[in-house]
């Protein structure tokens, strides 16, 4: 665990003396991808203005550049999500003063739709970038941010909140730095999880694409080339064909991904695990194995690695004489109350301005309105995760814990998670309108059609890192059945499941605002809730009860993380000790 940055142990070059088959085999496949991205990359950038025509054409002959703008789009908005992620926890899990801040603020920006974000960023980034496309690309990435970069940041919290207590009291006894703590033993912990849920989150990016690529501003549609413009685009002609041949071009990039991307990640995180599980050897990489056998890919690895190992060696933390329990920790008491002290003045300054908003724009008889249709999406949300946690956790389970089926299941998830629930409008219209069914109830599943993946494969996640010798002892004493499952499986697996399903309920609140209003040519269901009430408001510009509607749902996602997941997650973390 503490070999992170150690290059002699997992990379050699001796015995080699240049490129052999493998270089020659790699170098094709990498020069495609980086032509392909470049040539992506110089697109992104030409003289533009607000009001000019972007045609998107409905010829599936333009898919596979449509496909390669979007790919390149949604790794960009991962690259920065990453980085967030690793900002976001290290300084969250250091700073007990900074925690009780970041993580209320996390679970605000976690419910706050797209639509919400759109309306803030899109105007900056088109005035940043006067008169070019870049400006409206920039808003397109961080909209694409906004869907990937929550999970990730509560999965690598979480996991780095929870690292073993034996690996805390090695890393005291090592005197290691918070720095060299943080590279040598918290991420490295956390890399499994995060790695599943960067899955998640790249497959959460496809299912508010269209939101992200057919954007709306200064009463002028803007669509950029891609996969959720092309989709937006059929489904205001109705045209069938072309939604078959963009859900044929989602499944070509999920597997171009997963193939020369997330597979050989996975491949090489399982080193990382804390303990021999049945999942140790379950990835496998074709990708990894061409790599492991190149000279020219082992020697730049080589030399990375110990560059950044000396670079840890910067951080080392002198032996000042002093034990390890007379070291001072984290803020002091005095800078903890005056963080506590502008949180509360922030906290009444901000409760005043909403009170004079209410009573001047919108009136309190509209708030009430609002609140009502808030409960409604909060009955549909609970008992929709409740529903997906019967059927989504004994599933993952039965998965994680037979590795020769998790990578082919894999690949399926992945296409599933990422599946635009815009794709299943033609027939949940067709069907709603035949049968006359009742759109408060038969279009709810739609809300949790994109976030019940995110139980799947935290759960899968979990369940891969169950300790072998754990199961063998259950397997020995003759633990069966229910009692198997109440003393091994769900305590090891409750940790991961709360992180999905804090995550699957935030983005169920995001889907409400797809899933309560569902438009297929002229025909339109809709469903009382806050979801739908937000997305009229906004076909309408209505800005202030925009505003409202967010402000509710904020409002509500933090009540109900404060109140009852957060006591959850506590108990996981006892759980975890």
């Amino acid at each position: 665990m503490f070999e992170l940055f150690n290059p002699q142990k997992t990379l050699s070059v001796s015995g080699q003396k240049g490129p052999n088959r493998w270089d020659w085999a790699l170098l094709p496949l990498v020069l495609a991808v980086l032509a392909a991205f470049a040539f992506a990359a110089m697109q992104m950038s030409r003289p533009f203005v607000v009001g000019e025509v972007l045609d998107i054409s409905l010829d599936p002959s333009y898919l596979p550049y449509y496909l390669l703008r979007t790919i390149l789009r949604m790794f960009t908005a991962l690259a920065f999500s990453l980085l967030f992620s690793l900002i976001f926890a290290a300084v969250a899990v250091k700073y007990a003063a900074a925690e009780k801040l970041m993580v209320p603020l996390l679970d605000i920006l976690q419910s706050v739709p797209i639509l919400g974000f759109q309306a803030i960023a899109i105007a900056p980034f088109i005035a940043l970038f006067s008169g070019d496309l870049f400006g409206v690309e920039c808003a397109a990435i961080f909209a694409i941010f906004t869907s990937q970069a929550w999970n990730m940041a509560f999965s690598l919290y979480q996991s780095m909140r929870n690292v073993p207590s034996e690996l805390n009291e090695a890393a005291r006894i090592f005197r290691l730095s918070t720095w060299q703590r943080f590279w040598r033993l918290e991420l490295p912990f956390a890399m499994p999880g995060l790695l599943w849920n960067m899955m998640m989150s790249m497959s959460g990016g496809w299912f508010f694409l269209v939101a992200a690529e057919a954007i709306s501003v200064a009463g002028q549609d803007i669509k950029l080339p891609g996969i959720g413009s092309y989709i937006a685009v059929a489904i205001d002609a109705k045209n069938g064909l072309a939604i078959t041949w963009a859900i044929l071009a989602m499944l070509a990039g999920i597997i171009l991904y997963d193939q020369l991307f997330f597979r050989p990640l996975l491949a090489w995180a399982d080193k990382f695990r804390f303990e021999e599980s049945q999942g140790d050897t379950a990835q496998q990489s074709w990708l990894l194995d061409w790599m492991r056998k190149s000279y020219w890919f082992r020697n730049w690895t080589h030399q990375i690695w110990q560059f950044l190992g000396k670079a840890l060696s910067w951080f080392s933390v002198p032996y000042d004489g002093t034990s390890l329990k007379a070291r001072s920790t984290g803020l002091s008491p005095r800078w903890a109350k005056i963080g506590e002290t502008f949180l509360l003045l922030a906290s009444i300054l901000a409760a005043l301005r909403l009170i004079t908003f209410i009573h001047s724009d919108v009136g309190w008889s509209e708030v009430g309105h609002v609140l009502v249709l808030g409960l409604i999406t909060l009955l549909r949300v609970m008992v929709l995760i409740a529903l997906a946690s019967l059927v989504w956790v004994p599933i993952s389970v039965w998965i994680g814990l037979r590795p020769q089926y998790s990578q082919r299941v894999q690949a399926v998830a992945q296409f599933l998670a990422a599946f635009p629930v815009n794709l299943m409008f033609p027939v949940v219209v067709f069907a709603m309108v035949s049968l006359n069914l009742n759109a408060n109830i038969w279009l709810s599943p739609l809300m949790v059609f994109g976030t019940q993946w995110y139980i799947l494969f935290n759960v899968v996640a979990g369940a891969a890192a169950i300790p072998n010798e754990l199961r063998l002892a259950a397997d020995n004493l003759g633990v069966r059945g229910w009692l198997k499952w109440k003393r091994v499986y769900l305590p090891a697996i409750f940790p991961s499941y709360i992180t999905g399903a804090i995550t699957a309920s935030g983005g169920s609140w995001n889907a409400s605002i797809v899933a309560e209003y569902v438009t297929w040519g002229k025909t339109t269901l809709v469903a009382d809730g806050l979801g739908s009430y937000i997305k009229q408001m906004t076909e309408v510009g209505d800005f202030h009860r925009i505003a409202l509607g967010i402000g509710v749902m904020c409002i509500f996602v933090m009540t109900l993380n404060r109140f009852f997941w957060r006591k959850l997650y506590l108990l996981a973390e006892d759980l975890g000790r």
